[in-house]
């Protein structure tokens, strides 16, 4: 059975061949991808018309190496691509500031939930209102527009952060740093730098937070009163502009 499908093989592709040259199968082939390859090999040398075939007798091995480096062996270039060196913030200063959103609402710090709300505070609540202790940093490639800082709350170990899990969006998310010295010098590969924001300047006293690592998410607060802050694209409908005061500037003229 073995010899009989050599055989068919065999005719089957010799009257292809070009003139000059014969087909002989030694053995059948084990599987489809050896056929394949089989009949791509005598296509390409049938299609040739480089080379003037030789005759039988003058037809050697060198001519037979010839054929397959010129129509069956292709060249393959690698190129190594180098990824891009990560880059540094480093800490520069550190400010205390007032924080409220463009509703005039403060910031409420709910512990047992590890959460800041949005709060339009009454007379003799202001003792309720958290301040922040931002940081700024040189930014790799500074911007007229932005400045990069981290932001913790006044008091505390706890800071902002931005960071997401799996496929979901960025959340904002209160956390505890024990060391800040660890925040002096953020690399762009770390996940620390889940802690920086840019701070982007709108209108007079007016400023959005944007995450650096999530550059098209924004910290918010909710249309609603009591609300916690979170993080939201441009066209959400939250309020994205924040009052950063710092001491000794006030707030005459914000929107």
């Amino acid at each position: 059975m073995e010899s009989e499908m050599k055989c068919n093989l065999t005719k089957m592709w010799s009257h292809k061949m070009p003139m000059g040259l014969d087909l002989e199968v030694t053995h059948h082939p084990h599987t489809m991808k050896h056929v394949v390859n089989l009949i791509i090999a005598i296509e390409r040398l049938k299609g040739s018309s480089s080379e003037v075939l030789l005759s039988a007798s003058e037809f050697r091995d060198e001519n037979l190496l010839s054929f397959v480096l010129e129509n069956i062996v292709e060249e393959k270039i690698v190129f190594e691509c180098a990824s891009a060196a990560p880059v540094q913030y480093t800490k520069t200063a550190d400010y205390q500031c007032s924080v409220t959103d463009s509703e005039k609402r403060s910031l409420v710090l709910v512990q047992n939930s590890m959460e800041l709300h949005a709060v339009m505070l009454q007379g003799g609540a202001e003792n309720r209102k958290v301040h922040l202790n931002m940081a700024t940093y040189v930014d790799p490639a500074p911007s007229a527009e932005a400045q990069t800082v981290a932001l913790g709350i006044k008091g505390t170990k706890f800071y902002l952060s931005c960071h997401k899990d799996g496929d979901n969006d960025p959340t904002l998310h209160l956390e505890t740093v024990e060391n800040s010295a660890n925040l002096a010098r953020i690399s762009s590969d770390s996940d620390m730098v889940r802690f920086l924001f840019y701070k982007q300047d709108t209108g007079l006293n007016l400023s959005t937070l944007v995450s650096v690592p999530y550059n098209n998410w924004y910290i918010s607060t909710a249309k609603e009163n009591n609300k916690p802050l979170g993080m939201c694209l441009d066209n959400a409908r939250r309020h994205r502009n924040f009052n950063i005061q710092l001491p000794g500037e006030t707030t005459e003229g914000q929107a």
